[in-house]
């Protein structure tokens, strides 16, 4: 795909979603439709420093294409961050924002055959989100999804009610949220059990396991242990693909 020129972008609204997480829609005027495949991210250049390569940040789109010129953004408030801390402090409705995109190849194959794992921490949620509603909203067919949600608390929790109206809306589509510091009504610990057991009961005792993608989105800590441990049950890497954060 050719690179995208940078264009104008537009601020039409801003939420708060947690206590350090909040949501922007971006619209972008000279475009009729901002086109994107679900899981592509979008470079913003803003004006934080001298050098261009020290202004540059990439998010992943939150919202699924809807043949606007909208889109949106979830971010999060990162502790000394000058991109997030611009954004927050800076950035209000009406505001202007230089951007490039979409970008990437982070998405998802022209033929669901397999079972799907999407494993995510924090705001790595954003693609996964627009993933699934781009897959119910156009009735792709699809094996089972199971979206792995890890927060550290339930005050960490992003798009939680939608998704589990999703849940329950959706055939074969499972959230799965699941909380390392928190004891709650739902899954407790660490993403990588979830998945493990999950693997584990499909393959029933025998020795290969069954056919899955898995689609990693988070810290590089998160990735690199779902790497070893994918590959651990059994899989190849090709089976595994990563959109990095941080």
């Amino acid at each position: 795909m050719a690179l995208q020129p940078w264009r104008k972008g537009i601020v039409t609204r801003i939420e708060n979603e947690t206590y350090n997480t909040r949501r922007f829609w971006i619209q972008v005027p000279e475009l009729e439709s901002f086109d994107f495949a679900p899981g592509q991210f979008v470079t913003l250049d803003l004006p934080i420093h001298e050098k261009p390569a020290k202004r540059i940040r990439s998010y992943s789109i939150a919202s699924w294409p809807d043949g606007t010129n909208v889109f949106e953004l979830l971010i999060v408030l990162l502790e000394g961050g000058a991109g997030t801390t611009y954004l927050f402090n800076e950035v209000k409705e009406g505001s202007e924002l230089t951007l490039r995109g979409p970008q990437g190849v982070f998405t998802l194959p022209d033929s669901i055959e397999k079972d799907l794992y999407f494993i995510c921490t924090g705001t790595g949620i954003a693609p996964f989100r627009s993933m699934v509603h781009h897959i119910k909203r156009h009735n792709i067919p699809h094996q089972n999804i199971h979206l792995i949600f890890g927060t550290r608390t339930q005050k960490d929790l992003v798009y939680v009610s939608e998704l589990k109206q999703l849940d329950t809306e959706m055939e074969n589509f499972h959230f799965l949220p699941t909380l390392s510091r928190e004891q709650w009504d739902g899954c407790c610990g660490y993403v990588h059990a979830i998945y493990e057991n999950l693997v584990r009961e499909k393959m029933n005792g025998n020795s290969e396991p069954p056919p899955a993608n898995f689609y990693l989105c988070g810290w590089k800590a998160m990735i690199d242990e779902a790497k070893q441990r994918i590959q651990g049950l059994g899989y190849d890497r090709k089976a595994i693909h990563q959109e990095l954060y941080g």
